[in-house]
């Protein structure tokens, strides 16, 4: 596996930017839109479970669920881009990602931040 697999984030053509500070250097916040998320609940695969119950006795880094981990926050950010793009954004300020377990079944990933509409600086 490379690397290229456990990575995220966005293409550099992105039709909306999304990034985790407050403000964007050389633009300006013309218009605050308003709060944005994309939310995915992914169960756990029995494999991957008996394989990381087994690792965990060794030590070591859990592939498989490091990739689904991954592709998880991939879905949740996809998702918070068309929400915002949706609501007329073309960016979404301070990003943030929060995960947690969903009833013992499954993990919660939520990619929320602020939807606003920017422009560039002369």
């Amino acid at each position: 596996m490379g690397i290229e697999e456990y990575g995220g984030g966005q293409p550099a053509q992105a039709d909306v930017l999304v990034v985790t500070t407050n403000d964007v250097p050389g633009h300006t916040v013309q218009q605050v839109i308003g709060e944005v998320f994309g939310l995915t609940v992914r169960s756990r695969h029995l494999g991957s479970q008996i394989g990381a119950g087994l690792k965990s006795m060794i030590g070591g880094e859990l592939k498989g669920l490091t990739k689904t981990l991954v592709e998880t926050r991939n879905q949740a950010m996809e998702r918070l881009v068309a929400q915002a793009k949706a609501r007329g954004a073309n960016a979404v300020l301070m990003m943030r990602f929060d995960v947690t377990e969903a009833a013992d079944v499954g993990t919660e990933v939520c990619a929320y931040g602020t939807a606003v509409v920017l422009t560039r600086n002369p």
